[in-house]
């Protein structure tokens, strides 16, 4: 087999520039104590240089079988075609990275790219770093700072677990298909397990919550958690909008409505 087809189905868009996948591949760590996995490989391009710097803690997850055959003829040894995990990554992330530490890196299909990063988020434990290529909007969604209309549910979700940084921005024609819009290249680090004393389901409730009514201030769009007026007033928050808060101050937030409770 010497090339595989791209299918709209699974969002692929193989990268076709070396020196592009070379630069990407450098966002993983070459040595630490847990395992890279390479998400949506395609044809592998990415993957040769993954395998040069990682070669004995590369794993692969990939959803197209014409691509795992490819994988298996042109990259991988025999010995190593058990790195290969074939499948849906979004309904088996949790069996895939519950069962180590990893550094998640690809060229993540801009349809299920917000999916894949929910699932690190929920396996964050587990998941020391990230980095890779998304729609450019995403991108720099999930790298976004406050008091911008970019900044929104990722940026607060993933920022409070993740340092991240955008890296650099990838044309269209270096993919095949071409994409209709630009590539974002984002790398993010892992900085905390857990975020004061309050819960990751309250939080995630909060900043959903919260963006969902973006134009509204906390007081009315946070009235469904019960807390009282005065308590968000006295912390300052009442008359301010969700892209005008911070991470921590969505973290004090959910402590205050933890604790009114």
């Amino acid at each position: 087999m010497n090339f595989v087809t791209p299918k709209k189905k699974f969002g692929q868009h193989f990268l076709k520039d070396k020196s592009i996948a070379e630069k990407v591949a450098n966002l993983a760590p070459q040595s630490f104590d847990g395992k890279v996995l390479e998400i949506g490989p395609g044809m592998g391009v990415l993957t040769h240089f993954l395998l040069q710097k990682n070669k004995e803690n590369l794993y692969v997850s990939e959803i197209d079988s014409e691509s795992v055959d490819y994988l298996k003829q042109n990259l991988f040894d025999v010995n190593y075609h058990n790195r290969i995990i074939e499948g849906d990554f979004l309904k088996i992330a949790k069996n895939i990275l519950q069962s180590d530490v990893w550094f998640v890196v690809g060229n993540f299909p801009y349809n299920i790219s917000s999916q894949i990063l929910f699932k690190i988020l929920e396996n964050k434990e587990h998941v020391i770093g990230f980095g890779g290529m998304f729609q450019r909007e995403v991108a720099r969604r999930i790298c976004s700072a406050p008091h911008s209309k970019e900044y929104g549910i990722l940026s607060v979700l993933v920022q409070a677990y993740y340092r991240v940084e955008y890296c650099f921005t990838v044309p269209e024609d270096v993919f095949n298909p071409p994409p209709k819009v630009k590539t974002g290249v984002i790398r993010g680090q892992r900085h905390r397990d857990t975020i004061g004393t309050c819960s990751d389901a309250l939080f995630l409730d909060v900043v959903k919550t919260a963006f969902n009514q973006r134009r509204k201030t906390l007081n009315n769009c946070l009235k469904k958690f019960g807390i009282p007026t005065k308590i968000l007033e006295d912390a300052g928050f009442a008359r301010l909008r969700p892209e005008n808060l911070s991470v921590d101050d969505f973290i004090k937030i959910t402590e205050m409505i933890e604790k009114a409770r």
